[in-house]
């Protein structure tokens, strides 16, 4: 039954105009998938990774910092939409700032406003042309563009600002055929997972146009996580290491227990990402020891555009990835509805790929990702300010916030309850919301804040102080 699968799925992405390198990766991924393979990596085969330079002991002179970026390009994965959140569009369209502190008069600042605005700056900095491209989906590509459009000073002669990622069928649990679901047929299809980026620039033909227009090197990055902003430091580093890949890691706290981390393979001694849904049940516990496994992935990446290249040519444009096997529900929404499989790759797992591919330890000042409006409501908070080069600079350590998901999960509902402003949070070591409160204005958060249900709607006054034991005046 499951040949049969692979023979109507395929068809059905033919059918859809996916790209043909595309299809046969996801024929790649279906044979693995079929014969039995899960992707899980034991804590039996793996080393911990140790040993790891940091960025802030790089020593590069500033010429070499400068060459490095003139020949390096920065793509941005831009395919989600925000749906965890109640968004319907892409989600690098969200407002990150009420106003932009050197053109207050311009507006708030989204996601993207922000990305353009440290391209921007790297270039005035440095000289570097710096292109941007974006990897959008379908849904989210026509929004973007229209929201690129006055940045008309944006573009790269000879290159593209976007290319598109690619999409496959959600398969069936039961006998791994295409699901049908008429209700909603967009629901009928799911994206690769970021490991796409790969096929997707070299069947799109963004990778041949970077080389060809002279760029050797590529810093890639989540749309979401505004701390990877250019830098000249790290392209220099990454230049002259001569390494074929790189990984950006940084230290888990007690807070990066879950996610994705880098290991060393005991077999070859390679550097492997294993992903939470990489793990098998009884290696959870040992996974999760930050003592033991001290980095995860902020899946910032620096790739050799070259030796990229030469692996596709070799591979047909089937990067070998390992499998992730992703079971969901085919409405995510709906939980009764069937289960299906969905057939993922992650592209920092291209580090075991490539020979002589590299990790380098990070601050957290470049991993500030954005899943929740949890972490949204710091980010837009006086915690972080935006400097010359728009880059968020902490004042302070961010306090952990937990919001009542009943209540602030979605965007819509998040921002009326804080629409007389973001309340102060430097004075914070985390807030805890229970129950549907709405912030007035000039709100002070201290200490370990708690706000308990209060049984129904309530406010916290304008200019008042929450603390442990709730609002004070």
């Amino acid at each position: 039954m499951s040949s049969q699968g692979l023979a109507q799925s395929t068809d059905r992405m033919r059918d859809a105009g996916v790209a043909p390198a595309a299809v046969d990766v996801f024929a790649r991924f279906y044979r693995l998938l079929e014969s039995g393979a899960t992707g899980m990596i034991p804590e039996a085969d793996v080393e911990p990774l140790t040993d790891v330079t940091h960025r802030d002991d790089l020593h590069v002179p500033d010429d070499t910092a400068r060459d490095a970026l003139r020949r390096t390009a920065v793509i941005k994965l831009n395919g989600g939409l925000g749906t965890s959140m109640g968004m319907d569009r892409a989600k690098s369209l969200l407002t990150v700032r009420d106003t932009d502190p050197q053109r207050p008069d311009s507006g708030p600042l989204t996601f993207l406003d922000v990305i353009v605005a440290q391209v921007r700056a790297a270039r005035h900095t440095t000289g570097a042309p710096l292109p941007l491209l974006l990897m959008n989906s379908f849904r989210t590509q026509a929004d973007t563009l229209a929201a690129l459009t006055p940045h008309d000073d944006l573009p790269v002669t000879g290159l593209p600002l976007d290319f598109l990622q690619n999409r496959e069928p959600k398969l069936l649990a039961t006998d791994l055929t295409p699901v049908d679901w008429p209700a909603d047929p967009e629901l009928e299809w799911c994206p690769p997972g970021h490991g796409d980026l790969y096929t997707a620039l070299h069947a799109s033909g963004a990778l041949r146009a970077l080389l060809d227009a002279g760029y050797r090197y590529a810093s890639v990055s989540n749309s979401d996580n505004l701390g990877a902003a250019p830098d000249a430091t790290m392209a220099g580093w990454f230049a002259t290491s001569g390494a074929p890949f790189a990984a950006e890691v940084a230290r888990r706290t007690p807070a990066d227990r879950k996610g994705g981390h880098l290991v060393v393979r005991r077999s070859d001694g390679r550097l492997v990402l294993r992903e939470t849904a990489q793990t098998p049940k009884d290696d959870q516990d040992a996974a999760a020891d930050i003592s033991r496994h001290r980095y995860f992935n902020t899946n910032n990446l620096w790739l050799d555009l070259e030796a990229l290249a030469a692996e596709l040519d070799r591979t047909g444009g089937v990067l070998e990835l390992p499998l992730i096997k992703n079971t969901k529900t085919v409405d995510p929404t709906d939980p009764s509805s069937p289960e299906v499989v969905q057939i993922e790759s992650a592209m920092g797992a291209a580090v075991e790929v490539f020979d002589g591919a590299v990790a380098i330890e990070v601050g957290r000042d470049r991993f500030l990702p954005v899943k929740t409006t949890n972490d949204l409501l710091v980010l837009r908070s006086d915690v972080y300010d935006l400097d010359d080069a728009y880059r968020f600079v902490a004042r302070t350590d961010a306090p952990l916030v937990d919001l009542d998901p009943a209540h602030y999960k979605t965007i819509a509902a998040f921002d009326a309850r804080f629409d007389d402003g973001t309340p102060s949070l430097c004075a914070a070591r985390s807030l805890t919301v229970r129950g549907d409160w709405a912030f007035g204005s000039g709100v002070t958060v201290t200490g370990d804040a708690v706000l308990a249900d209060p049984g129904g709607s309530a406010r916290v006054p304008d200019g008042a102080v929450v603390g442990p034991d709730g609002v004070s005046d």
